[in-house]
């Protein structure tokens, strides 16, 4: 019988701990959150927004950076006593951000129609789904930041930035830098 409330004890502290380490999670976020964007966009130029992002794009990712095997120092930095509990944590807490909207401008409709040729053309919408959101370690890329696709898609070409693959980088190698501004125009502004 001295089990069982002892048992009662150690049950009440584990269930005190969720709401501690929610707490201790969203602190712990409130950097992230400054560059990303609360709301899941990130209004901080070349930096990705990462609302609705698939949990497993977000997970590999931060490994990556903690790890070292992609360089970004702030990330690199922000990452680096992260365990690997803590990884699955905050990616799932960031996979839970909404996904971020389009902007609000007239776009450019010859663009769009250069951009939308593109992702048939390339067929980027294979990997990256219909809606181009993205799926398991495959990243969302409708209306992402529009200066981070650019820089992002260049670093692909030039094989500045390395994938965990080189599907990208073959991808990329026959698409223009113009082709990539048009791209980038059309992702950002996906409907």
């Amino acid at each position: 019988m001295k089990l069982l409330p002892r048992l009662a004890a150690v049950m009440a502290l584990i269930g005190a701990g969720q709401p501690l380490f929610a707490a201790a999670l969203a602190e712990r976020m409130v950097p992230c959150l400054a560059c990303h964007g609360a709301n899941g966009r990130s209004e901080t130029v070349e930096v990705p927004s990462l609302g609705g992002q698939p949990a497993p794009y977000l997970l590999i990712q931060l490994y990556l950076f903690r790890e070292k095997q992609r360089v970004a120092e702030i990330m690199n930095d922000m990452t680096l006593d992260f365990t690997d509990e803590d990884l699955r944590a905050f990616a799932d807490a960031i996979a839970k951000l909404p996904p971020p909207q389009p902007p609000t401008d007239v776009p450019d409709a010859a663009r769009l129609q250069n951009g939308r040729a593109l992702i048939g053309q390339h067929r980027c919408n294979t990997c990256h789904n219909l809606d181009l959101t993205g799926r398991e370690n495959i990243p969302r890329i409708a209306d992402q930041r529009e200066d981070y696709l650019v820089k992002t898609l260049r670093d692909y070409k030039s094989n500045a930035r390395q994938g965990y693959d080189g599907v990208m980088a073959e991808v990329l190698a026959p698409i223009t830098d113009a082709q990539i501004l048009d791209l980038a125009y059309y992702l950002a502004r996906f409907r």
